[in-house]
């Protein structure tokens, strides 16, 4: 079968690296809110700030990391990330056993840890476009995809089940590890990389730092995709905390039943990134976009009817098994169709920009949701989420192709 080819020994490190990252990172989902209870005895407003001003600030960190990450060798600033977050995370264990943890330092380490993320997520975007040829780049996203989805089907169950024997802080040590790891699958690709060429100065320009952003914009099938997946992930994302909040509490769920309930649907997200690729071949890759990006945002008003006992937990799996299935097929089609539309010498920074602004729309969503449900109630908030996704499709591009001269139009207008 084609999507089982292989596709090369620097690409299985890679993939190694990727996914033993994944698998630390949902191992430990869920540990610094749990550290904060009850380790630090913080209230709820103390863990949401610790959910949104970490992905916020680490947004605005990151954003002269973007042309940082273009202008360098892309393996280095990837084994560098790993590191950082690797000494970010261990801190807190550190800091644990010396009996100087404090609410503070989780903020700093997740600032840290959500700036490295969107820095490695931009190089290695990036590498992935050098490493593997054109045709086979879905194949390669289709299979980080699916891995994404398989650790967090597994990762979750298996890290509850330590931090119930274990504690919070063992889950945030595995992940921590989980960095080193990569970092070491990441320096085994070997080879050699060229320096990419800049033309200017050699220091950080306004204009660098824009780039990303003014791409994207200006890109006709670009610019409605973002738009649409910032948006719909925003809302999808500001409303995770609210269903927590009204499973857990009023409705009395128990924990591994919540636990269940969206740990079970993750498996569509693996058969859907398995089926991107066909789809792709059978109907096209502009169709699959808008047919599994509108599908995806049908799912999540359902969840507003959630009613206690086991028919809520089977209304709760069956919505998330739609949701989770057709974000499996867009979002590797999607990453795959924006390194397509975008030049070597500018994937960091729009990969970047891309990152940042889908951190700091969720952060935002999140707050005012939190806010809304704060007058109106959970369940009111989610419905109004849901709502508002179905409007979400309308962003999607109607156009197939973009005019071949509108990149070259954009570069004449902005530099002359």
């Amino acid at each position: 079968m084609a999507g089982r080819r292989a596709l090369g020994r620097p690409f299985g490190w890679l993939w190694a690296s990727y996914a033993v990252s994944s698998y630390g990172t949902w191992l430990g989902f869920g540990a610094f809110p749990l550290i904060a209870i009850l380790v630090l005895h913080s209230g709820p407003s103390q863990v949401s700030a610790l959910s949104a001003v970490g992905r916020a600030v680490g947004a605005v960190v990151a954003v002269p990391l973007g042309p940082w990450v273009e202008f360098r060798r892309k393996r280095p600033v990837m084994i560098a990330m790993d590191l950082t977050r690797f000494a970010a995370m261990m801190s807190v264990p550190a800091a644990y056993a010396l009996g100087w943890l404090s609410f503070a330092q989780l903020l700093v380490v997740s600032v840290i840890v959500a700036a490295a993320n969107i820095a490695f997520n931009a190089a290695s975007g990036a590498f992935v476009k050098g490493l593997v040829p054109p045709e086979d780049l879905l194949i390669a996203n289709g299979r980080f995809e699916s891995t994404s989805w398989t650790a967090t089907v597994i990762g979750p169950p298996l890290g509850g089940a330590a931090i119930g024997m274990f504690g919070p802080v063992t889950t945030v040590m595995a992940d921590a590890v989980s960095y080193l790891l990569s970092a070491l699958g990441i320096r085994a690709i070997g080879g050699t990389e060229p320096r990419p060429a800049r033309t200017g100065a050699p220091r950080l320009r306004a204009g660098d730092l824009l780039e990303g952003w003014r791409h994207i914009l200006t890109h006709p099938l670009l610019r409605p995709l973002f738009f649409n997946a910032i948006v719909c992930n925003g809302l999808i994302m500001a409303s995770e905390p609210l269903l927590t909040v009204l499973m857990l509490g009023r409705l009395g769920f128990a924990p591994w039943q919540y636990g269940l309930a969206f740990a079970a649907p993750c498996v569509g997200g693996l058969v859907g990134s398995r089926l991107a690729r066909r789809l792709v071949a059978r109907f096209g890759q502009h169709r699959v976009i808008l047919i599994a990006g509108a599908l995806r945002a049908c799912w999540p008003v359902g969840l507003a009817f959630v009613q206690p006992g086991v028919p809520g937990i089977l209304l709760v799996i069956a919505l998330q098994l739609g949701l989770v299935t057709c974000c499996g097929v867009f979002n590797p089609v999607l990453a795959t169709y924006r390194l397509e539309h975008t030049d070597h010498d500018r994937v960091a920074r729009t990969l970047s920009a891309w990152s940042v602004s889908s951190s700091a729309t969720i952060a935002a969503l999140t707050a005012v949701w939190g806010l809304l449900a704060a007058i109106t109630g959970p369940r009111t908030a989610i419905a109004v989420a849901g709502i508002l996704l179905l409007a979400t499709p309308l962003l999607l591009p109607r156009r197939e192709n973009a005019p071949q001269k509108t990149r070259e139009q954009a570069a004449s207008l902005t530099h002359p």
